[in-house]
């Protein structure tokens, strides 16, 4: 069995594989939960991923053997052909195209990650990455309107209205350009992508999203665990070596 191990900037998640099947996930507030959850499986070998966390802080926290424990980092032998022009690619995104390519191989795959920030990563059908996008995630926007002006409010994305274009209050005009804007902005980059290099899948994962999933036109594959079985497959490609 394998456990991927993904530490954010406010949860923990855990994923318990055996071959590609992700048979239990969790997600932690801190690493005691984890530990405690842990020690009720016989893992093999086990993944980390971390944002923020020294690595070795985590392996003392969790007690890992170091023979077990992986650690991704942008020296990760990776099962794709990393084309990005510089050394600072995010290792959430380098497990979002490892998941990405783990379930569609040898496609074009489009990843839109939506949380914190948005990201979009393209994956050619020849294993190749190529690089994407950053922009602002939904929260990050709200948070910027009220941040930079005197009198506009604080929004919560989970409490906005489901679609609504003509914004006659302040709070539905800014929910109506920072939702509205972010559907666009994926339609656009998806359109994009597909003028340009044919047939592409579109998967979203992030904690936003399901509530853009369903606004979006194109055909899209919603995979909020995709960052952890991306973990598993850069897992699996390094034990085969």
């Amino acid at each position: 069995m394998f456990a991927t191990i993904d530490i954010g900037n406010t949860l923990a998640k855990l994923g318990l594989f055996k071959d590609d099947e992700l048979i239990a996930q969790f997600s932690f507030q801190n690493l005691a939960e984890m530990k405690e959850t842990l020690t009720s499986y016989s893992i093999d070998k086990y993944i980390i991923a971390s944002v923020n966390q020294p690595y070795e802080e985590i392996s003392l926290q969790l007690s890992l053997n170091s023979d077990q424990a992986m650690f991704l980092d942008q020296q990760t032998n990776i099962p794709f052909i990393n084309k990005y022009k510089s050394s600072t690619l995010g290792i959430d995104r380098i497990a979002l195209v490892a998941g990405a390519q783990s379930k569609f191989p040898q496609k074009n795959v489009l990843v839109i990650d939506a949380g914190s920030c948005i990201t979009y990563d393209f994956i050619t059908d020849k294993s190749a990455y190529l690089g994407g996008a950053i922009s602002p995630g939904a929260q990050m926007r709200f948070k910027s309107m009220h941040n930079f002006t005197a009198r506009l409010p604080l929004l919560q994305l989970k409490n906005q209205p489901a679609d609504e274009w003509l914004g006659n209050t302040t709070e539905a005009s800014m929910s109506s350009g920072v939702i509205n804007g972010i559907v666009g902005e994926m339609e656009a980059f998806i359109r994009k992508y597909q003028e340009s290099f044919g047939p592409t899948h579109v998967l979203i994962s992030g904690g936003d999203a399901k509530f853009f999933e369903s606004r979006i036109k194109a055909t899209i594959f919603a995979i909020p665990e995709l960052l952890l079985v991306g973990l598993n497959a850069i897992l699996r490609h390094n034990a085969s070596y």
